[in-house]
């Protein structure tokens, strides 16, 4: 006799030894399958839950008010368009979604106007960073509420982001590169991790998983990124084959810890390293990520387009690598362009 197989189905015996089925399907409410599988009275029941089986309601959608932002970030969560997105920025956006709901979940989407929005952002007008946060997870939850046809308009469309002060993470010079260089040789993690993130120009998050396994031969490094998705090949550059030459380890990644495991987080890895530049004598603010941004500023002084440069570091558009290229010495740009109009280069 063949055997029935069919999707979403849970066995049990009951304590009466009599096998009871059910329609378990993840999202959905359980259903009880009568009869036996395969007979028409199962068959219609079973169909019918693969049809149009009740979802279940978000988690914690019980305890929100409806229409509410509270409901509506919910609904987010468990929506493609966020399933879909990395995990590490599931972790970033939900971080910062949960603070905005903490203050402002039960207000209700139907009432958000630009006014409601700007006054929000103005609360926060001593640190525009984190305004500017919110703004952000305003626009996309706003999206998804107009996708959802919880109300017709967009209340961020024309507010605009507060002025920063700062630029984000800052990017080493090259005299805080020589000083790691000069504290921490060749051989040591701490060397090996410079160079793969200032050769590379990746995030952390890409760095901590690279091994050996990604090499191709002795001339380039494949790179998934995490946050994008995208696909790189970058060219080995030559003092970064030098540092892995010269590094022993037959680890799955390059980086490890002291035990020699994998960095459990990023956030490990970023303490870790944040210690070593620090032990190198290096002032503090000097993270990991400012060496993505003197990866990009060392193309932009080479004369690279953005483009070349977003080929490196993986980025989408070209805003985004002059806002990292920003750090390029003005000096020596500026006279390479006043040579050119006096007829001075070479």
């Amino acid at each position: 006799m063949t055997a029935i197989r069919l999707r979403y189905i849970q066995r049990y015996k009951d304590r009466h030894g009599e096998l009871r089925h059910y329609f378990r399907r993840p999202g959905y409410k359980l259903v009880r399958l009568p009869g036996k599988p395969g007979s028409p009275e199962f068959m219609s029941a079973y169909n019918a839950a693969l049809s149009d089986a009740p979802k279940l309601p978000p988690i914690g959608s019980g305890r929100t008010m409806p229409g509410s932002l509270d409901a509506l970030a919910l609904e987010w969560y468990g929506s493609a368009a966020f399933r879909q997105l990395a995990s590490t920025t599931q972790a970033v956006y939900r971080r910062n979604l949960e603070r905005i709901r903490a203050e402002h979940g039960h207000r209700l989407v139907e009432d958000l106007t630009p006014q409601a929005v700007r006054k929000l952002l103005a609360a926060k007008v001593n640190t525009p960073a984190a305004a500017n946060h919110i703004l952000r997870m305003l626009r996309m939850l706003m999206r998804h509420a107009i996708d959802a046809e919880w109300r017709p308009d967009d209340p961020t469309f024309g507010v605009r982001r507060l002025k920063e002060r700062g630029q984000g993470a800052a990017t080493w010079t090259e005299a805080h590169i020589a000083t790691f260089e000069a504290h921490w040789p060749i051989g040591t993690r701490a060397r090996l991790a410079l160079a793969l993130l200032l050769y590379t120009g990746q995030r952390r998050s890409d760095v901590v998983r690279m091994g050996r396994q990604h090499l191709r031969g002795r001339t380039a490094i494949f790179v998934k990124q995490q946050k994008t998705g995208a696909e790189l090949l970058i060219p080995l550059h030559a003092q970064l084959r030098e540092v892995l030459e010269q590094t022993q380890g037959d680890h799955l990644t390059f980086l490890v810890t002291r035990l020699g495991a994998p960095f459990a987080s990023t956030t490990a890895f970023y303490n870790w390293f944040v210690e070593a530049a620090q032990a190198a004598g290096l002032p503090p603010g000097l993270s990991p990520h400012g060496l993505r941004k003197a990866a990009a500023r060392r193309l932009a002084e080479a004369g690279c387009s953005a483009h070349q440069i977003a080929a490196i570091t993986g980025h989408k558009t070209l805003s985004e690598v002059e806002r990292y290229t920003r750090a390029a010495d003005q000096e020596r740009l500026a006279i390479a362009a006043m040579k050119r109009i006096s007829g001075d280069e070479a």
